[in-house]
């Protein structure tokens, strides 16, 4: 079995490169176990590090060190590799996928902990072609979501400070845009101002839209939000980031299923997990178990049947 421990050294805002090689490089002094450290130094190239270790075969355990974008880019390249699994060790802003699991996500900053995990099968979210294992989004928050890097690089507004000006500055753009989405039997033509896709439960650092959302049963929860106001926006998205959509009435719809199709006649900001995707034909399609996770040793995950954590 070999470890590949994939670095983004720009991941949090600082280059902690250094410190994770002399942190692994210690930890597999006392083990017989092949690794590898390898450092980022492009976006997507994590994938194609992975497809070339793994094809030595033997069995591959890829460590994402970095935020959610890494951990992004490394279920991209596991995903549909026999032998491999990925996990994150979070290094990133927001580590919003591994907010999940409560007070257990703190488990996964103990790399040993890690390396002595066990594996599960995990589902995924298609989206256009890339994978996702957290939230995907569209519509108005995914403008907030994506925007915000252009914000928060300005010197005394940093990450918080961000998102307060990307929200404002694309309200003011706009709240809705015209979609046609289809889930199942429901069809939905008109102005929307968001669709979410959920198999994790917390996104945009906060955001937690989605309480109950599970991450190994084989549906992804679906939430779209329909036409509202400036004002109205400013007065919902309290109530929506804590999860209690079901107290804003019929504004929002959820719908439970394995695809939602959308269309629209302009091209569209897509969040992935945090990562930027465009486009005017947007699916997002469950896989379930696509990619095998590890959670750390000792991990109450384990002590509760699959599908109902």
């Amino acid at each position: 079995m070999k470890h590949l421990f994939i670095i983004n050294p720009i991941a949090g805002g600082s280059d902690k490169s250094v410190v994770l090689k002399e942190r692994i490089d210690r930890i597999f002094e006392k083990r017989d176990d092949e690794y590898e450290i390898y450092v980022t130094s492009a976006p997507m190239d994590a994938p194609l590090k992975i497809i070339s270790s793994a094809a030595n075969g033997g069995g591959l355990r890829v460590y994402a060190c970095g935020g959610d974008g890494t951990l992004n880019e490394c279920v991209n390249g596991v995903a549909g590799l026999p032998g491999t699994a990925v996990t994150h060790y979070p290094c990133g802003t927001g580590n919003d996928f591994i907010k999940t699991f409560g007070a257990e996500k703190n488990k996964f900053t103990d790399l040993n902990g890690l390396i002595n995990g066990r594996a599960r099968p995990t589902d995924l979210i298609n989206c256009n072609g890339r994978y996702c294992i957290n939230i995907c989004s569209v519509g108005l928050d995914a403008r907030i979501g994506t925007d915000v890097h252009k914000y928060s690089k300005i010197p005394l507004i940093g990450g918080p400070g961000g998102y307060i000006i990307s929200t404002v500055a694309n309200v003011i753009k706009g709240t809705t845009v015209p979609l046609r989405i289809s889930c199942g039997e429901e069809i939905t033509d008109g102005a929307v101002t968001l669709v979410c896709a959920c198999n994790g439960r917390y996104y945009g650092g906060f955001f937690n839209p989605m309480p109950t959302a599970l991450i190994d049963d084989g549906i992804t929860e679906f939430l779209t939000v329909g036409k509202v106001s400036r004002i109205g926006f400013i007065k919902m998205v309290g109530k929506y980031a804590k999860g209690r959509f079901r107290e804003l009435g019929g504004i929002v719809k959820h719908l439970r299923g394995t695809r939602m199709e959308i269309s629209s006649e302009t091209e569209l900001a897509i969040n992935a997990d945090g990562e930027l995707l465009r486009g005017k034909e947007i699916s997002f399609e469950t896989v379930p178990g696509g990619v095998d996770f590890i959670f750390p040793e000792d991990f109450r995950y384990f002590d509760i049947p699959s599908g109902k954590n």
